[in-house]
């Protein structure tokens, strides 16, 4: 009986001694998952399309005027009309641009003097005579702002004793050439003529 005693004693005592030798192992913490959310694939990018390269327009051609042709049957006119002695002096001006654009007056002043060269009434005063006494008189040499009493002073300046004023206007493509010859003591004019341009 001692020994049945003693046997139970001694387990529960090795029971007890187990007990608090074994230590209670807290549950490992448990975290929430978060929801794995879905790869969004990268786009690609997509090729810029290259611009179909355009047709240049042509620019529209632009009619040249064919000034010795416009000038000479008016310069003809005026030497079948003047009633001049051999000899004179005759200052071309420049010719006025009354059109509504931008004329090439330079090429049409050369036309005119071309057309008068050896005409057998008059002696014309040269281009570098004319741009010397206009820089004389502080007139810019291509100056714009022709006007009958400038060319007429610019003609008794220079001892011509005519002088020819041009003028084109209207429509710049097509301008009107208006011519007038002028004694340059007057001022008086004694021969006038108009002509259309010629392409």
């Amino acid at each position: 009986m001692i020994r049945s005693v003693n046997r139970t004693g001694v387990l529960l005592m090795a029971l007890i001694l187990s007990g608090c030798v074994v230590k209670q192992q807290q549950p490992a913490p448990v975290e929430p998952t978060q929801p794995v959310e879905p790869v969004q694939p990268v786009p690609q990018p997509q090729p810029v399309p290259q611009p179909q390269p355009q047709p240049v327009p042509q620019p529209p051609k632009l009619k040249t005027i064919n000034w010795d042709a416009s000038v000479q049957p008016l310069v003809a006119q005026m030497l079948g009309a003047a009633n001049a002695d051999a000899g004179n002096v005759l200052l071309v001006d420049r010719i006025k641009n009354s059109t509504n654009g931008a004329l090439q007056t330079e090429k049409a002043t050369d036309a005119i003097q071309n057309a008068l060269q050896n005409n057998g009434k008059f002696t014309l005063v040269s281009a570098d005579q004319v741009n010397q006494a206009k820089q004389t008189l502080g007139l810019p040499a291509d100056d714009s702002l022709n006007s009958r009493s400038k060319a007429i002073g610019l003609a008794r300046y220079l001892n011509a004793q005519y002088v020819l004023y041009s003028t084109a206007r209207g429509e710049v493509k097509t301008p009107t050439l208006q011519m007038q010859l002028m004694l340059a003591q007057t001022g008086e004019i004694i021969w006038s003529g108009n002509g259309t341009t010629q392409n």
